[in-house]
């Protein structure tokens, strides 16, 4: 068991936890969450020894194994197979005896050293590095290759695959999916189920964390709580937790407001004195209840999208790449106003490549590539984190996009992505790379795209930050193209997906799941590249086959789909407005309702309020039923049509 007793642990001058404790059964598998800079790391360090408490203890049994994730890989000339095995001392000294053995001759030694060589598994270790390479989305000649040679994504890669062939009891791991793909997390998250030690994982992950872990502990104001479960119990545990507490506290502080108006009012009479020196002690022995709050610090939208013609962009017979070599070969879709589409695929198929040529940064090497008049693309990559001013502030990256705006509007926007104060006006240079990634999001949405491209996101954002994105999305009503391995994401925000794959982009007929078993059979089949330029084993897609007419006939086709469709979203829209009206009176209604004068008062005007509420609840509901049906009539025409 880890028992985390009474500690106190600082970095500067300030705790990060202060009079925290835990207990963490053997076995389990934990979700460390907490805002960041709450401790998360620090709580790592202080598992792994490298850290001492100020105050309290911290125990776990002492021959325990840790296992731990490197955040930096040096630039080693190493081979990454090597690397890997490095991970785990016990073979290593096993290998180093059984060659000291060898050189020294002795038949007995020799015997032993390759019974502990036996015994560390080593015969498989090797197959097993490999294996961890594979999931990791290595290619197989890639393990030879020196690390150095290695990009920094991949290097961190190489640093979790080292650190899941350490044996262990213990395993640490701090965001272990920052730098991977959608295949590689799915693979990740099945290793770490079968996993049969102690897991604390520190994630931003939401459904990770929902399939690993039984666990979450979570840090918030310098104390530990730990719920059961993944993090939606977690949500759903703490979101009660609180609404209890404010209850509590809301009492509490009904009680203090009635003592001290009976304190004001009889203090200074002689013989109400006692009795108010009682309530004085009483209010002093009070243990206080705080207040609850869980309020995210982003809270963002997208404005209405400019008018754009039908489609905003279609593609025939495109190939696209890079030089003389493409990547994808005879690309032929459409992308109509309003679709959600969700890109799938192997790591290196084109995914990246299809969407910069959808941005306008990739000329196509061959093909047609129309763009709609007044198409206004919002594109948000990781390279764009790179091309930020470091010099300049967030405020002075607006003031150059909207120069004739007022400082105080472009600071009330940057700080719904929480640039607040004196980080408003500061350079960039310092910002960590959630902080940039923010700051990119605020530069895309001001500028009222009507067409999201959107290349690994939640890369290095924070869960709550993930939830307001994933919000805004939702509330977006132009036209979204996602790449993401964040599965929560993608699922709360895209109705259809594309497989970019042997060299070609297609319809995927599937939601996640079905994915995640093309994969699998991929995998067993053991076809198609994993990695690289997308080179490979490449199959003629259905686009790449079909004739100019058969084209024709599919943008008829669409182009029907789309005008079917167009008075089902409307009336789902409509429908949707009305009930958004319909929550608005309420509210008003239930503000009057609650204001105490109204119960002492003229009873016509509180019956009368009572029953709008009523009349307006029960539209309200017929309204909502209305709606889903309309939604589900989208959803059948969109089935219909693909």
């Amino acid at each position: 068991m880890i028992r985390f007793h009474d500690i106190t642990l600082r970095r500067g001058p300030e705790p990060l936890l202060e009079g925290a404790s835990a207990a963490i059964d053997p076995g389990h598998k934990i979700g460390l969450i907490g805002a960041n800079g709450s401790g998360k790391s620090t709580l790592l360090a202080l598992l792994r020894g490298e850290l001492a408490t100020d105050r309290g203890e911290v125990e776990y049994p002492g021959g325990w194994r840790i296992a731990s994730m490197a955040q930096e890989t040096p630039a080693l000339e190493r081979a990454a197979v090597d690397f890997v095995l490095d991970g785990d001392a016990v073979l290593r000294a096993a290998e180093q005896e059984v060659a000291a053995a060898g050189r020294a001759g002795d038949g007995h030694r020799i015997a032993s050293a390759h019974a502990r060589f036996e015994a560390a598994d080593g015969y498989s270790a090797r197959a097993r590095a490999e294996e961890l390479l594979h999931g990791l989305g290595f290619a197989p000649a890639d393990s030879q290759r020196p690390v150095s040679a290695f990009s920094g994504g991949w290097r961190v890669r190489l640093s979790l695959a080292q650190a899941l062939m350490t044996p262990s009891d213990l395993l640490l791991l701090d965001e272990p999916t920052n730098h991977l793909d959608l295949e590689a997390v799915l693979w990740l998250e099945q290793w770490l189920r079968e996993y049969t030690g102690t897991l604390l994982l520190i994630s931003h992950d939401r459904a990770l964390l929902d399939r690993v872990v039984d666990g979450v502990l979570h840090i918030e104001q310098r104390r530990l709580t730990l719920y059961s479960g993944g993090y939606s119990d977690f949500e759903r545990q703490r979101a009660e937790r609180l609404a209890r507490q404010q209850a509590l506290y809301e009492k509490q502080q009904r009680e203090i407001a009635h003592m001290q108006r009976f304190i004001d009012r009889f203090r200074a009479k002689a013989s109400k004195a006692r009795a108010a020196q009682s309530r004085i002690k009483a209010l002093e022995r009070m243990e206080r209840v705080a207040p609850a709050y869980a309020d995210s610090p982003f809270e963002f939208g997208f404005s209405d999208t400019p008018a754009v013609a039908n489609p905003l962009i279609m593609l025939d017979g495109v190939d696209l790449g890079y030089a003389a070599d493409p990547v994808l070969r005879g690309v032929a879709l459409s992308l109509a106003k309003q679709e959600r589409v969700g890109l799938l695929g192997p790591n290196g198929a084109g995914k990246s490549t299809l969407v910069r040529a959808l941005a306008g940064e990739l000329a196509p090497l061959a093909g047609e590539m129309v763009q709609a008049s007044g198409l206004r693309v919002g594109y948000f990559a990781q390279h764009q984190l790179e091309q930020l001013d470091p010099e300049a502030s967030p405020l002075e990256h607006l003031q150059r996009l909207s120069p004739e705006a007022s400082p105080q509007r472009l600071r009330d926007f940057l700080g719904g992505f929480a640039f607040v104060g004196d980080q408003a006006t500061a350079a960039v240079a310092p910002l960590s790379g959630g902080e940039k990634a923010r700051l990119v999001l605020a530069l895309l949405v001001w500028q009222q795209p009507n067409l999201l491209l959107l290349d690994e996101p939640t890369n290095h954002l924070d869960l709550e930050m993930r939830h307001a994105l994933t919000r805004a999305l939702q509330g977006f009503t132009g036209a979204v193209v996602v790449v993401s391995h964040d599965r929560s994401l993608l699922g709360a925000t895209v109705e259809r997906y594309w497989l970019v794959a042997d060299g070609g982009v297609r319809g995927f007929d599937g939601d996640l799941d079905d994915y995640h078993r093309w994969l699998l059979e991929r995998r067993r089949g053991g076809d198609g590249p994993r990695r690289g330029d997308g080179r490979g084993a490449r199959e003629a897609t259905p686009e790449a086959a079909h004739t100019a007419e058969q084209r024709k006939a599919q943008r008829r086709r669409q182009a029907q789909q789309r005008a079917a469709l167009k008075p089902l979203r409307e009336r789902a829209e409509q429908l949707l407005e009305r009930i958004e009206a319909c929550d608005q009176a309420l509210a008003r209604l239930e503000a009057q309702l609650a204001d105490p004068e109204l119960y002492s008062g003229d009873n016509e005007a509180l019956t009368w309020l009572l029953q709008e509420q009523g009349r307006l609840q029960r539209e309200r509901d017929a309204l909502e039923a209305q709606w889903i049906e309309a939604e589900e009539a989208v959803e059948a025409a969109q089935a219909a049509g693909q």
